[in-house]
Order: structure tokens, then C-alpha cells, then sequence
């Protein structure tokens, strides 16, 4: 199918080694983040560890989102500000390793707060509820975010549909298909596609994401 084909070059060692990298990044800079920096001082950390990973390039553009930037979607501007005493910040990062493509995001939260403790925890909960009923039942594409959204329902938030997951394979995966997960009428294939979570709590006026691929 048109949609799940890869390149030649193909090598799912080498696509989990760059999915492995990606995540350790992402994990490893977040360490580093404290109150009072903006999302441009967070980026050059970041980008540091990146850089130290050995990263090759990008397949898509880097978003740190701090505070209130948190309920924005992927596009969207951020707006001028710092992370507080007790808050969210999210980092999605879409880098290339062995020329496989990366793609992870994770909410992280520093300081103390039941409510945000609660937000931050959710969309992984949902992936991985997610995740599960995919390999129960074989859900197709529209029926990850459908379930997803109802189990958004269930904690009081909401998920944003304007970040749905996508494919994902050697560089570039746009060779293949271009389209997103949350429009796909098959059931996604292990390893190829990503599911990205992201939800929003109109009560704090914060969101909080998660992204990884159905393994």
C-alpha cells in the first residue's frame, strides 16, 4: 500500500536507534530547563543536545512551548513569555539520525501543582489507552482519534484535532504519503505511523502533549 511503503534504504535497527536518540534528547535537555527562561533559551539547550547526539538534520521544525504557549497548536505563534515556579513545558522535535526520521514530544513540569500534575500525566495515559485498543481491535486511523477524544472527554479536557499523528520512516516519508493519521481509513501499521496527543485544559489555560510511534 502507497501509504505504509518506505525507501530502499529502509532499516527498522536504524529507525528505532534515531527513535531511541530522539527521545533521549528530549528527555536529557528538559533536565536542564528551570524557571525564568523563555522558550528561546530553552532552544539553545536543546539544540545542544541534539547537536551532541549527532543529529543530521531536521524533518521538521522544533517547538518548545512554555506556559501559556502550551494550548497552541503546532503552527501557531508563540507569545513573548518565561516559565513560572510551578508550570508546563512541552518539546516536540523532529530530527533525522542513520537518515531515519525522529519524532517525539513530552510535557514536563517543574515545581508543584495537583491540577498541572493531572495534565501533565494525561496524554500519555490516552496514548497508551490509545495504543492498546489499536492492537486489540485493529482500529483504523479515524478510530484512534475518536476514541482518543472520548477519553479526553473523561478528564475534562479537550483534545486538539489540528494535531493529529502522521507517518514516519527513512528521510523523507513525504515520498510516501503526506496525509495525517487522524484521516486514515486502515488500521496503521506497527513502527510507521505517530500518535500525537495533545490536549487542553481551559481551567489553567494550559495543554499538555505526548508523541511516540504505535510500536
Amino acid at each position: 500500500m502507497t501509504t505504509e511503503n518506505c525507501g530502499i534504504d529502509f532499516d527498522l535497527e536504524l529507525y528505532l536507534k534515531a527513535r531511541a536518540k530522539t527521545v533521549q534528547a528530549v528527555q536529557s535537555a528538559a533536565a536542564h530547563i528551570h524557571p525564568g527562561m523563555n522558550e528561546a533559551e530553552s532552544l539553545i539547550i536543546l539544540n545542544h543536545e541534539l547537536n551532541q547526539a549527532g543529529v543530521e538534520k531536521f524533518w521538521h521544525p522544533t517547538k518548545f512551548r512554555i506556559g501559556s504557549n502550551t494550548i497552541k497548536s503546532f503552527r501557531d505563534i508563540s507569545d513573548e513569555t518565561v516559565l513560572l515556579e510551578n508550570d508546563l513545558f512541552f518539546i516536540d522535535i523532529g530530527p533525522v539520525f542513520f537518515n531515519h526520521e525522529g519524532d517525539y514530544g513530552e510535557t514536563f513540569l517543574v515545581g508543584s501543582d495537583a491540577r498541572l500534575e493531572k495534565l501533565q500525566a494525561a496524554p500519555k495515559q490516552i496514548f497508551y489507552a490509545t495504543q492498546a485498543q489499536w492492537k486489540a481491535h485493529k482500529l483504523t486511523g479515524v478510530q484512534l482519534y475518536e476514541f482518543a477524544e472520548q477519553e479526553a472527554l473523561k478528564l475534562n479536557l479537550v483534545l486538539n484535532t489540528k494535531m493529529y499523528g502522521h507517518r514516519l520512516g527513512d528521510f523523507p516519508h513525504a515520498l510516501h504519503f503526506k496525509g495525517k493519521l487522524g484521516s486514515l481509513e486502515i488500521s496503521p501499521a506497527p513502527h510507521l505511523w505517530v500518535l500525537e496527543i495533545h490536549l487542553i485544559d481551559e481551567s489553567t489555560n494550559r495543554g499538555a502533549f505526548f508523541e511516540d510511534i504505535l510500536i
